[in-house]
């Protein structure tokens, strides 16, 4: 790798040891990956995965303290992902015992560590960080040292970002020094597609299914998406980003994509078209019958497959204002339609804490209350991690959380006749 002379001081130890231990562990990840280079973080703030206070997680807090003991702080402030706890989430005696005296007793501790460090704000914990109610919304080319999933192939694919799919601690890492590795989805090779899908399906495909369905097929690959602007349209409004937000958490769940371009809607498929698409890329069509296969051939892996559920997910990634609203709306019709007047399982909307003061300040957040469901800004993941909580029968319309837990998956409509009609 050819280093500028500025990033070979600092590797010999121009600004102290730790420093260079910082910039040795970019080096070696680039290295890793064949990069040539390293190229500066131009975003504002930054993303962090860990966000939560595990027990087991020590060396974590060794590292982070060694770097506050050095005065060695983020070169940007930063936001997190999602707590995992939250009070008014329903949790049994066990479960919030496992929860708070074995699983998250370093919660308050990390939290510190991280405004130390450079934490955005006190509640700037959400996976959806590029909410304009959170404030951490890259711009088109700028270059990132991001690791959260849902949030790297969104910035990457809706904004025009670029960011590498990296893990946890080389998110911070890269910020402290202010370079990362030049390789992958940086590059402009890197972000072209070597599949092209085609959607030819009936009606709007549900965002969760197809990307399940495409990240499956192409795994960490970049798609070229053919034919979903005729049911989602050529603007990137508040309808279409919370159909792509969720459409890319599930790509990047089910497979490992980074990226992944729309035609005719997403920044770079406007700019370059077909450009992007790489010789020799590889085809796959979807229609009805294939996202029909895809939801049919999920695992359940309920301890008892017929069981009655007990507790619903809905927001991995976190939803949306528009979202909340409209989840709103459709419960209050559906339990009209159904002769009942609050929800039959008890739900639970997840949402960045921006995000839900907003909500909190319309009439939706009263309404919405009145139904008995329940809106938290809790990593659901997180609280399926409980040993408890895999024994449960959990329903929710994430192909995320599906993917990572016993949670089991229903497409929107279906959760909704869950919830508001009962049965199993």
């Amino acid at each position: 790798m050819i280093l500028t002379q500025e990033q070979q001081d600092i590797l010999n130890g121009s600004k102290g040891e730790t420093m260079a231990k910082v910039m040795k562990t970019m080096v070696m990840y680039g290295e890793a990956f064949n990069a040539e280079k390293l190229v500066p973080i131009t975003s504002k703030n930054n993303h962090l995965v860990t966000s939560f206070g595990l027990k087991v997680m020590s060396p974590v807090y060794d590292l982070m303290q060694k770097l506050l003991d050095e005065g060695v702080a983020s070169g940007q402030k930063f936001s997190v992902d999602p707590r995992p706890l939250d009070k008014n989430v329903p949790a049994n005696f066990l479960q919030n015992l496992i929860f708070n005296k074995f699983m998250y007793t370093k919660q308050s501790f990390y939290e510190d560590q991280l405004k130390k460090l450079g934490l955005l704000n006190n509640d700037a914990f959400t996976c959806t960080c590029y909410m304009d109610e959170v404030g951490n919304k890259p711009q088109k080319g700028e270059v990132l040292s991001w690791a959260e999933s849902s949030a790297v192939v969104y910035a990457n694919s809706v904004l025009g970002a670029r960011c590498n799919r990296n893990s946890g601690i080389i998110d911070i890492m890269g910020s402290i020094v202010g370079y990362v590795p030049y390789f992958g989805l940086l590059t402009d090779e890197g972000r072209k597609a070597t599949w092209v899908i085609k959607v030819n399906t009936s009606k709007k495909p549900e965002a969760q299914l197809l990307g399940s369905a495409i990240g499956m097929k192409v795994m960490e690959d970049v798609p070229y998406v053919v034919g979903l602007d005729k049911w989602i349209g050529t603007e990137l409004n508040d309808s279409a980003c919370a159909y792509l937000k969720d459409f890319g958490a599930a790509t990047a769940s089910n497979g490992a994509v980074g990226l992944y371009h729309i035609e005719n809607l997403t920044p770079e498929a406007v700019e370059l078209g077909d450009k992007l698409i790489a010789e020799g890329a590889k085809e796959y069509i979807i229609d009805d019958a294939e996202l029909a296969k895809v939801q049919r051939n999920y695992p359940v892996i309920w301890k008892k497959p017929d069981a009655a559920p007990k507790l619903c997910f809905v927001g991995c990634p976190h939803l949306s204002l528009q979202q909340l609203k409209d989840w709103t709306d459709n419960i209050e019709a559906e339990l009209k339609k159904n002769g009942n007047s609050k929800v039959l399982i008890p739900t639970v909307l997840t949402a960045a804490p921006g995000v839900l003061e907003k909500f909190n300040q319309t009439p939706y957040a009263a309404r919405l209350k009145a139904t008995g469901v329940i809106t938290s800004y809790i990593c659901p993941l997180m609280y399926m991690n409980n040993p408890l909580c895999k024994k449960m029968p959990v329903i929710t319309s994430s192909n995320k959380l599906r993917t990572y837990t016993t949670a089991r998956y229903y497409t929107d409509a279906e959760i909704l006749a869950k919830i508001t009609k009962g049965g199993k």
